[in-house]
């Protein structure tokens, strides 16, 4: 019923949502990474499964001109976009991590690989949440080449930075 791959995944992100719950006191802080969980149990196909107060600070985000936080999130990609070539080039894709909450993710192709992502892929990220007039973008999914936090994209069991 369950992969010994599976349940190690779901065991790691256990473990990261206690150490940042019991780290933070109890308290999210907004310069603390959010992390967003996948039910593993059911087919890779399907929409992850994220706890309420995860879901209601990134919706609530979504009406702040003014947010701007780290997080993890884990979801489905929905649509691969068009590259913004303009300036560093970023590769873009939207990713569904709860039913009707899709985010753009916005990855940076001169600092890191592009991700091999299509439509129905499960992916686990980190990067920094920041609101537009969509709904949000997750940016910064990279290394930071002047040492300072910098975030990646996991899928098909491949990290990259």
């Amino acid at each position: 019923m369950y992969s010994t791959k599976n349940l190690a995944i779901l065991s790691v992100l256990l473990i990261a949502v206690l150490y940042q719950y019991l780290g933070n006191n109890g308290n999210n802080s907004s310069s603390q990474p959010t992390t967003i969980t996948t039910n593993r149990s059911q087919s890779s196909s399907t929409t992850p499964v994220v706890p309420a107060a995860d879901v209601e600070r990134i919706r609530k985000a979504a009406d702040d001109p003014q947010a701007r936080f780290w997080t993890t999130v884990s979801g489905t990609v929905t649509r691969n976009l068009k590259d913004d070539t303009e300036g560093s080039r970023h590769q873009k894709f939207l990713v569904e991590i709860a039913p009707g909450l899709t985010l753009l993710v916005a990855h940076n192709i001169d600092l890191a690989p592009r991700v091999p992502v299509r439509p129905g892929d499960q992916v686990l990220l980190q990067g920094e949440y920041a609101w537009n007039n969509r709904g949000g973008v997750i940016h910064w999914t990279h290394h930071d080449p002047d040492g300072r936090r910098g975030g990646w994209i996991e899928t098909g069991g491949k990290r990259y930075e």
